[in-house]
């Protein structure tokens, strides 16, 4: 078969799968990409079920049929009992010899730092946050919703815009802009309108997500309850990666902190400007940056590291997704 695989690389989120066929040497043989994963949905079998058939076409396409090591990064692999389901799920596929899961985030983290160091914030459907120490120490957060502290993400945006602009045309909240623009993204004259629509299923729920743009746009017109907003997920933004600094004995030395995640990586100036405000002001020598690298790199370079990758091999790596 040529060149030995010895890292099957996958990030899982809720919306696509991608994997990578790599060498010790960090040269990809073979990348697929797959459907969601979304073991919450549909359980951990018929998850996994989802990821090999992208497996399968990258190991095809690779011309092999197991590697070394398995590099995981999985959404909804939030606590540490469901990494070892999931691990145990894909220890039973045989596709590599050594499992190691790890939840999504990491990927993001990783494929943003030249070593596994550092923190990372992602803000997309929901928020998380992730840091770790090249001696193996991690800091994380639950990061399962408002049960687990968190605030935020696209979807929470969102529903507090809703909520807000509910209220203001009712006139139990503020007067804010966003009760004209929410329904009118929809076509649609008022909030009551809105709100009818959306719990008769006239405008499906998973359009929601539709409103977080307008929110922003609303912000950046002026409107302060808008602005309020962002300006919060900002502050949890920075809060999370500050007590993660902590955690890892990182708040008194330079280290990275990535941004990533939909929300984040669309650059929106109020919410980008406010956090690194907030950073320079709780911690002064984190580097914010937003990471622009695929997740899968993060996954394929957590595999490199755990196999001992020959020199130059995640210099290769990036080479190869950057191009």
């Amino acid at each position: 078969m040529g060149l030995s695989a010895s890292v099957l690389a996958v990030d899982a989120g809720n919306s696509k799968t991608d994997v990578a066929v790599v060498t010790a040497g960090g040269e990809v043989l073979a990348t697929a990409r797959g459907g969601a994963f979304r073991p919450p949905a549909v359980g951990v079998d018929r998850a996994v079920d989802a990821l090999a058939d992208a497996v399968t076409r990258a190991f095809d396409a690779a011309g092999v049929t197991s590697v070394e090591h398995v590099s995981a990064c999985l959404a909804n692999a939030d606590l540490p009992v469901e990494e070892e389901q999931l691990a145990a799920a894909l220890r039973a596929r045989a596709w590599g010899a050594d499992v190691e899961v790890r939840n999504d985030t990491f990927a993001v983290l990783r494929a943003g730092v030249a070593e596994p160091l550092g923190v990372a914030v992602v803000c997309g459907a929901g928020v998380n946050c992730v840091g770790m120490r090249p001696d193996g120490r991690t800091a994380r957060f639950p990061a399962i919703g408002r049960i687990s502290g968190d605030w935020g993400g696209g979807w929470g945006l969102a529903e507090e815009a809703l909520w807000h602009a509910a209220r203001a045309e009712d006139g139990r909240g503020e007067p804010t802009e966003l009760a004209k623009a929410l329904p009118a993204h929809f076509g649609l004259d008022s909030m009551y309108a809105l709100i009818e629509a959306l719990h008769l299923r006239h405008v499906e729920p998973a359009r929601r997500h539709e409103l977080t743009p307008v929110l922003f746009a609303t912000a950046s017109g002026g409107d302060p309850l808008a602005r309020s907003i962002v300006d919060r997920q900002a502050d949890e933004v920075v809060t999370m990666a500050t007590v993660a600094l902590t955690r890892l004995d990182l708040l008194d030395e330079p280290a990275p902190v990535l941004l990533g995640g939909s929300v984040l990586a669309a650059r929106h100036p109020r919410l980008d400007d406010r956090i690194r405000e907030l950073l320079a002001a709780r911690a002064p020598k984190a580097v914010p940056r937003v990471v622009t690298a695929p997740p899968v790199l993060g996954a394929v370079l957590l595999g490199l590291d755990r196999v001992g990758a020959a020199p130059g091999a995640r210099e290769r790596a990036r080479e190869h997704f950057a191009a």
